[in-house]
């Protein structure tokens, strides 16, 4: 009977909202450990909560970044296909070989393929180096004030896929 009673004055002194209005009389400690227990419980809880939201944002944002990004092995796999086409394009330029309309379709469509995939290509002929996006191979004396600092030749185009460098563009600067 006795716990009957101290149930019960402990369920009118608790409001609902983890707040007691009142001690239980009898003072042995028991609904202070009881609250202590409750307040711990729900501190757990809202940090496991609060874990478990991190967790699937950052698992989230991880899965995006690797969509994003699935396709740079390939492209850099193909980077050299590239520069060889740009090479046969220019010696056709000189006059030296001829380049055929059929392969310049190829070459046309590999390249827009590639682009529509986030990969882009480094214009640098002429900009001012910078080191976050050139790799300089050498560097020469400059034929006019205006140039110093500046990129003279680029011998391999860098590329840049979905915001990113996946191959810096190797060029001599003017000094």
């Amino acid at each position: 009977m006795a716990e009957e009673r101290e149930e019960a004055e402990l369920k009118d002194s608790y409001d609902g909202d983890g707040k007691t209005t009142s001690q239980p009389e009898g003072g042995d400690g028991r609904f202070d450990s009881l609250q202590f227990e409750l307040d711990e419980m729900k501190d757990k809880y809202l940090r496991l909560v609060a874990e478990f939201d991190n967790f699937k944002k950052r698992s989230m944002k991880e899965r995006f970044e690797l969509m994003k990004t699935a396709s740079q092995e390939m492209m850099q796999a193909l980077l050299p296909v590239l520069d060889d086409f740009d090479r046969a394009k220019k010696s056709a330029e000189n006059g030296t070989e001829v380049f055929s309309e059929g392969v310049q379709l190829v070459y046309h469509k590999l390249y827009q393929i590639l682009e529509q995939k986030g990969l882009k290509s480094m214009d640098s002929q002429g900009t001012e180096f910078d080191p976050e996006w050139h790799e300089a191979i050498t560097d020469i004396p400059a034929p006019s004030e205006d140039l110093k600092g500046k990129v003279l030749d680029t011998l391999e185009k860098g590329y840049v896929l979905n915001d990113k460098i996946i191959r810096y563009a190797k060029v001599v600067v003017a000094k």
